[in-house]
């Protein structure tokens, strides 16, 4: 904890070995808790990252440090983070007295003390009351591994059943991973309360309260998942700054590691080409997926009616992905919509047997025989599974690079009828195996050669 642009989250990726909080020279930036296990070299422990404190300020301020308080009631200790090239100001007085009246054991970190001679360095922070001040450097991590212990010194020992466990395995909490995208101010991390029932997000009717990359663990029916809210996406032009640029990169980043994906449209806005240009971006990478369309309990009837033949106009490409109509803010639906991901996250990793590709696959050529290209014949022998998230069926066979895209379309539905496939792309690799006397030389003897030149030459009867 600290005030505004002192390195707290530049601390936080050091404990934790990651890059997973945004970090610039800029006041305000972290809203959200971003939550880490330290890094394999330290000791075990959670690490929560906070938002600056300030004396006073606007409507997110608070919002801000509303969701420190709910940071400090978690922690079994503080780092209190301060910046010893400023020195002591009026909002460090400020943050010390809120710690003080929270009772929990407070570790005072002097940071951005490169090369600097400590007991000068930190000499103005004895002021605050909480023992020796600890001169480090969170970007370089100087005394980081020092701070950590003494923190840990001042931590109850873990209850049985408590301990960390192995952070060096995976730093994200287990289970499959369902990021929500959309554009600005869609609701997505109002969902991700709603699901919750808490107010783990820093929400605002404002586009671009979400800056960082939040995982959020979330259990449901006894299975374990993680959720992971992103900053809204907007169109390449309009996005501007280092800050906006840095968070697109994230949002990118939640993409490729999901198992799922939960696309959010805004009812009221119709499907525009932002939605469109996004949802194209998932299934081309492969992604599973399912769209929530978001505030529909406000609209009327002939607007529902609009919304949905836009829809179907916009994104005829969608066949396969479920929807449905949701109010992230009521709660309507919202558990049908993540179901659905879940689902779709299933099929993303789903097992095809050879022997079942193999079956439909000749039951499908024999029905529905590949046509004849350029006077030659496709042949499709076999199929088998050739990976997964997405699936990716590779068939073998002759001339298959003839084989036109209306035919390998066929395939992939009727394969994903097969295996009830709903909500993932399907990737078809077509092969063809090699001819065994191709570039090979004439072998027949003269003799031969001969006696076929005198067959050619006879007469017909």
């Amino acid at each position: 904890m600290g005030r505004t642009n002192v390195g707290k989250s530049t601390l936080f990726n050091r404990l934790t070995g990651t890059r997973d909080a945004l970090v610039a020279d800029y006041p305000g930036l972290t809203r959200d808790r971003l939550y880490g296990f330290t890094a394999a070299e330290l000791p075990d422990a959670v690490v929560i990252d906070t938002g600056g404190l300030v004396v006073a300020g606007d409507s997110m301020a608070a919002l801000m440090q509303a969701q420190v308080g709910l940071a400090l009631d978690e922690a079994d200790a503080v780092l209190m983070v301060v910046d010893g090239q400023a020195g002591l100001v009026a909002e460090d007085h400020h943050v010390a007295s809120l710690l003080r009246r929270s009772g929990k054991p407070v570790v005072l970190a002097v940071n951005k003390g490169e090369g600097r001679e400590a007991a000068g360095f930190t000499a103005d922070f004895w002021e605050l009351g909480f023992g020796q001040p600890r001169a480090i450097s969170a970007s370089r991590g100087d005394g980081v591994r020092e701070l950590l212990d003494r923190a840990l010194a001042c931590c109850p020992p873990a209850a049985p059943g408590q301990e960390a466990t192995d952070p060096a395995a995976d730093p994200v909490p287990p289970g499959r991973r369902i990021a929500v995208l959309g554009r600005p101010n869609v609701g997505k991390s109002t969902l991700i309360n709603r699901l919750l029932r808490e107010e783990r997000l820093v929400t605002r009717d404002e586009a671009g309260t979400t800056r960082d990359l939040v995982r959020v663990p979330f259990e449901l029916e006894g299975e374990h998942f993680t959720l992971v809210d992103t900053a809204g996406l907007r169109r390449r032009a309009k996005v501007s700054g280092t800050i906006e640029k840095f968070s697109v990169a994230k949002t990118l980043q939640a993409l490729d590691e999901a198992d799922a994906v939960i696309v959010l449209l805004d009812a009221r806005e119709g499907v525009t080409e932002q939605d469109a240009s996004l949802i194209g971006l998932v299934i081309e990478r492969g992604r599973a997926l399912s769209i929530g369309i978001n505030k529909w309990d406000g609209l009327s009837d002939s607007e529902r009616r609009k919304f949905m033949h836009g829809f179907a106009h916009a994104l005829p490409f969608l066949d396969f992905v479920e929807h449905h109509a949701i109010s992230a803010l009521h709660g309507s639906n919202i558990l049908d919509l993540f179901r659905s991901a879940v689902r779709a996250a299933t099929a993303a990793h789903a097992e095809l047997p050879t022997q079942e590709l193999t079956r439909i696959l000749e039951t499908l050529v024999e029905a529905h025989p590949p046509p004849i290209v350029r006077r030659q014949r496709i042949r499709l022998s076999y199929a088998h599974q050739g990976g997964r998230r997405p699936p990716l069926i590779v068939v073998h066979g002759t001339q298959t690079a003839l084989l036109p895209d209306s035919y390998r379309r066929f395939l992939i539905n009727e394969f994903r009828r097969a295996f009830k496939l709903t909500g993932t792309p399907i990737r078809l690799e077509l092969r063809t195996g090699k001819n065994p006397f191709a570039g090979r030389r004439n072998t027949l003897t003269r003799r031969q050669l001969e006696k076929r030149r005198r067959l050619r030459r006879r007469p017909k009867r």
